[in-house]
């Protein structure tokens, strides 16, 4: 698999061109453009299994014709995600067990050189797999792997150790420890999360008062922006990514983040009064002063409701993978907020993906 690495800098100032023209009827500034490395940027990467005559196979489909090809080599992954597939497969042929009914297998990998690889069956595995499989691991540590394995079938799940590795992010000269969790969301290219970090801290460089978030997963940013507030309050819903947060928290001496289990519709409902939780006893909302608010929703944009509730605050910081719906809700926010910055994250090189960052401040 060849890259275009030729064809990167055009491809990229195309995507600025694209979102220059999305922002325009906002009244954005220029936007700032975060590159990506051009090759082995993406930390994460599944792959089906191809049965062939007793060989086996990585492969990866086409998304527009289904048609499947073979992978050997994958230079949009890590390093050492290329390293893994090429020693693993080979390991993995010694022992039927461990590949009869093999049909997928997951890497996570980090900038810290920590993989897990998750190995995905359609059949149940036994004691004699978990026996194999720890061989396997013991075979990938002396190869000098610092390896997490996982198994997985229908309603099964065996860690051979734990399910997650410890990320080490260097963001404006410090490290940060990021826990990241096992078929949990991570962003997959770390050096431009790297360069969101740094851009999300000078946005906010200088508030006054406190920070709320929402969709907060594993901490990822609201981790790094709380030294520049007061307080962070933070909701995220996947208890997983609550528990990595926490973690997080620790692990980085942050001492004035909380982390709230909740989705945003329902701390909107919570704000607004419209109904009382459980989950929030004990914890006194009143005693924040949030004049911040930073969003970072799935594809869909924040819904209507949430969208109300963002314009109570006084800026807001707003990353997005969909430039269509973070424009359909800057419609809504342009009336009460102007773009003060913009910029575009190019997490997904060779595609049309876009992410994409806007600091609005009330008018």
């Amino acid at each position: 698999m060849q890259l275009p690495i030729s064809q990167y800098r055009e491809q990229l100032h195309k995507k600025a061109e694209k979102l220059t023209a999305l922002l325009q009827p906002f009244n954005a500034p220029a936007i700032a453009v975060f590159d990506s490395p051009t090759s082995h940027y993406r930390m994460r990467a599944e792959f089906r299994i191809w049965h062939d005559q007793g060989n086996f196979y990585h492969i990866m489909f086409d998304q527009s014709t289904l048609q499947r090809y073979r992978v050997d080599e994958f230079p949009i992954a890590s390093k050492l995600i290329n390293r893994m597939m090429q020693t693993l497969l080979p390991l993995l042929k010694t022992q039927e067990v461990l590949h009869k009914k093999l049909f997928q297998i997951d890497y996570l990998s980090t900038l810290s050189n920590k993989i897990i690889v998750s190995l995905l069956y359609h059949k149940p595995l036994t004691e004699e797999w978990q026996s194999a499989a720890v061989s396997l691991k013991g075979e990938l540590q002396q190869l000098g792997f610092d390896v997490q394995l996982i198994g997985r079938a229908s309603k099964q799940k065996i860690c051979l150790e734990q399910d997650f590795v410890d990320e080490v992010l260097p963001v404006k000269g410090r490290n940060y420890v990021y826990r990241q969790v096992e078929n949990s969301f991570t962003q997959p290219n770390a050096a431009v999360n790297c360069k969101m970090l740094e851009w999300a801290i000078d946005c906010t460089q200088g508030s006054q008062g406190d920070l709320l978030e929402l969709y907060c997963g594993n901490g990822n940013f609201s981790i790094a922006l709380a030294q520049n507030f007061r307080k962070v309050l933070a909701t995220e819903i996947a208890k997983p990514s609550v528990a990595a947060a926490q973690f997080n928290i620790a692990e980085n001496a942050v001492d004035n983040l909380q982390i709230i289990r909740m989705s945003a519709e329902e701390f909107t409902q919570a704000m607004n009064g419209v109904r009382e939780f459980n989950r929030l006893k004990g914890i006194d909302l009143k005693a924040y002063q949030c004049n911040t608010i930073f969003v970072d929703p799935p594809r869909a944009g924040l819904d209507p409701e949430t969208v109300k509730l963002v314009q109570n605050y006084e800026r807001i910081l707003y990353i997005s993978c969909n430039p269509h719906t973070l424009c359909e809700n800057l419609q809504t926010l342009s009336q009460t907020h102007r773009v003060e910055k913009a910029a575009l994250f190019d997490q997904f090189p060779y595609t049309e993906h876009m992410e994409s960052g806007v600091w609005l401040v009330r008018k």
